[in-house]
């Protein structure tokens, strides 16, 4: 069997009126049970079947969406814009025609698949591309006896084999179970709810960043998977570590750890070593993304991820700000 050397892309379409968390959730989800290598955010200029009430510009949404995604294989683009589409249908067959090496998994929650019956051409688009759909319970179970789902009954994949779908030839739909993320964007602009990563309560205001409550590094937790990273860090020499807890503040993990590496080479070691070591101490192989160009890895071993940068990459994307970390002049984590 020929082996296939394109990308994995999932394509997660919508208006990102506001970009938010759970967008984020699905996309690392997506990479991680689906075998994927990138996830595209395709920012659409206008929903057809949304109003224009609301609606931020599509710069705004944009810069908004960078914001949070955040990630070295999440890339946020307006493609449809200079595609000239309007239609889901459209723009596939046109990513399809322009990028003929890759392999797209449409991407969608599971109350998007209730609304798909009123997309243009939509029986079509199904039969274009590969369709995974996310838990979104309570839509769920009423859904996935819906419309769509019973049309399309005999092509849905069981849960085991989610990592295939990619390579399925469509109609293909694929049902992924997962932790749910309680976020949406009509409850940010409406002001009833705060994305925990901006901490930010409507699109017209502004990115906002909350203050989160930072641990100093005075007294490390008892926690034998966030020591073994952190040791394994002083042991390589990672420069600037700084250890951010996040329980209570957000589904992602319970510590993010961010550090920085004299040069890619240096980078790539820091990564590896974490992964070496944790596979060797039996907390199995964590997931590492970014070895490609190292000039941002990201090491997810589920309770603690760590993001591993080159200097300059570091302060270009700024990943402490999020969190609202003092860095201080001399580089070193303040209190907060």
């Amino acid at each position: 069997m020929r082996q296939f050397r394109g990308r994995r892309i999932g394509l997660l379409g919508g208006s990102f009126n506001p970009a938010h968390a759970g967008h984020r959730h699905i996309s690392l989800t997506a990479l991680r049970r689906l075998g994927l290598d990138e996830v595209w955010w395709l920012v659409s200029p206008q929903n057809p079947l949304k109003s224009t009430d609301g609606m931020a510009a599509l710069d705004a949404r944009m810069n908004r969406a960078r914001l949070v995604a955040r990630h070295p294989r999440i890339r946020v683009t307006d493609i449809e814009r200079r595609l000239g589409t309007r239609f889901t249908r459209d723009t596939v067959a046109a990513l399809q025609r322009r990028f003929p090496a890759e392999r797209f998994v449409w991407l969608m929650g599971a109350d998007n698949l209730a609304q798909l019956p009123r997309w243009a051409r939509w029986e079509d688009l199904v039969r274009r591309v590969p369709v995974a759909v996310f838990d979104r319970t309570p839509y769920s179970h009423r859904i996935m006896s819906g419309q769509a789902a019973h049309r399309f009954r005999g092509a849905l994949l069981p849960q085991h084999r989610a990592r295939d779908l990619w390579r399925q030839a469509p109609p293909a739909l694929g049902f992924i179970r997962m932790r749910r993320h309680a976020l949406s964007a009509t409850a940010i602009r409406n002001g009833t709810m705060t994305d925990e990563t901006t901490g930010h309560t409507g699109l017209a205001e502004g990115p906002r960043i909350s203050r989160m409550d930072i641990t100093n590094g005075t007294e490390g937790p008892d926690n034998t998977l966030l020591d073994l990273i952190e040791a394994s860090l002083d042991d390589d020499k990672a420069e600037q570590v700084v250890r951010i807890d996040l329980k209570g503040k957000t589904q992602i993990a319970d510590y993010m750890l961010v550090a920085s590496g004299r040069s890619s080479r240096h980078v790539a070691a820091i990564a590896e070593h974490i992964v070496e070591k944790l596979k060797a101490s039996g907390h199995g192989r964590p997931k590492i993304e970014g070895l490609q160009t190292c000039d941002w890895v990201l090491v997810d071993a589920c309770d603690v991820i760590v993001h591993v940068f080159r200097p300059e990459v570091r302060d270009f994307y700024n990943l402490e700000k999020m969190w609202a970390v003092d860095l201080g002049t001399n580089g070193e984590q303040a209190a907060t």
